[in-house]
């Protein structure tokens, strides 16, 4: 995040956040799959990794929104 990103600079920042979120949970639905099929454990430890993107992902969105937000109340928008 930068202080110097607009109120819509911030939500787009939120939303290609929220999609690579999305791209990391499903990633690690098709490891978890992978790994009940063949029993490897290779593919468990990818889903935990997909698993920790996510949140990294998800955690970034919500800090982008929230300076979104911040931004478009205290009325100049940048």
């Amino acid at each position: 995040m930068s202080d110097d990103k607009s109120t819509a600079g911030n939500m787009l920042d939120a939303a290609k956040a929220k999609v690579n979120e999305a791209a990391d949970r499903a990633r690690e639905a098709g490891h978890n799959v992978a790994h009940a099929v063949t029993g490897d454990t290779h593919h468990k430890a990818e889903a935990l990794e997909d698993r920790a993107k996510a949140e990294v992902h998800n955690a970034q969105a919500n800090a982008e929104y929230s300076e979104g937000k911040r931004e478009a109340t205290d009325g100049d928008g940048k």
